[in-house]
């Protein structure tokens, strides 16, 4: 399981991107990090758009409700979700990582 941080902002966890992917999804678990397969280049910041994208449709959440707090310019990012407990993002987590 990922290791999910609830602070008074909301709850963090990290993730890994795999920019210029052939296609967008979670493809596993990297270390303590959540690893995203993005099919967006890492160019204008635009992998990272696609990764909270990706994220708030997969966790059912909104955009806005999403945003990284670390690095931005890195594979490895912190990401910060608003709006939801760290017990009911770990079961929707769960839900999305493939099944090895």
């Amino acid at each position: 399981m990922i290791p999910l941080r609830e602070t008074a902002g909301g709850v963090t966890l990290s993730i890994r991107v795999h920019p210029k992917a052939k296609k967008n999804g979670v493809t596993g678990i990297h270390g303590d990090a959540l690893k995203l397969s993005l099919t967006a280049a890492p160019e204008d910041g635009r992998a990272n758009d696609a990764a909270i994208a990706l994220l708030a449709a997969l966790l059912r959440l909104p955009r806005t409700s999403i945003t990284i707090t670390a690095g931005r310019t890195s594979r490895n990012k912190v990401i910060r979700i608003e709006g939801i407990t760290a017990a009911e993002l770990g079961r929707r987590i769960q839900s999305i990582i493939p099944k090895a």
